[in-house]
């Protein structure tokens, strides 16, 4: 089976919506949890999950000048969310469940989660997805507690 087959089977990979503030430490250094994580892509254990918004956000955030590093420049980090774009799942949102958190551009995140059907959705901003475990299924968990979830697998 072919690597392209098996990112379009929905039965192949976990779904996993990845915030904003992960990529944006990832670029930042090259020694936490956040680069390990977008290390391992494209994974044979989770693929995650694109949507027209959180891509905008994504571009948006990351060619700030305050989150460029002095290794990369704006053309880097559009080849970078270019690759980003061709091994994700592409989701489209049907349904918006806002206002669900307190940050409009969270409640993007969420819909994606919830859209995709993601199991967890990795964010540094933990405390401000709570309760969407209960109402949606869906665990919000930090990039280190997520590398340790893989490992378990």
């Amino acid at each position: 089976m072919s690597l392209q087959r098996d990112i379009n089977n929905i039965d192949v990979y976990m779904r996993v919506v990845i915030d904003t503030n992960i990529f944006v430490s990832a670029l930042r250094s090259n020694l936490g949890a956040s680069f390990a994580l977008i290390s391992q892509l494209p994974s044979d254990k989770f693929q995650i999950v694109l949507t027209i918004p959180l891509y905008l956000e994504y571009q948006d955030a990351l060619t700030r000048p305050e989150h460029m590093s002095g290794k990369s420049n704006t053309d880097d980090i559009m080849n970078f969310l270019r690759y980003i774009c061709s091994i994700a799942y592409k989701q489209q949102i049907y349904f918006l469940w806002r206002p669900w958190v307190k940050d409009p551009k969270d409640d993007m995140v969420l819909e994606a989660a919830v859209a995709s059907q993601s199991k967890y959705l990795v964010t540094h901003n933990i405390n401000d997805f709570k309760g969407i475990d209960t109402y949606f299924g869906i665990k919000a968990v930090t990039p280190g507690k997520f590398l340790n979830i893989l490992r378990s697998k």
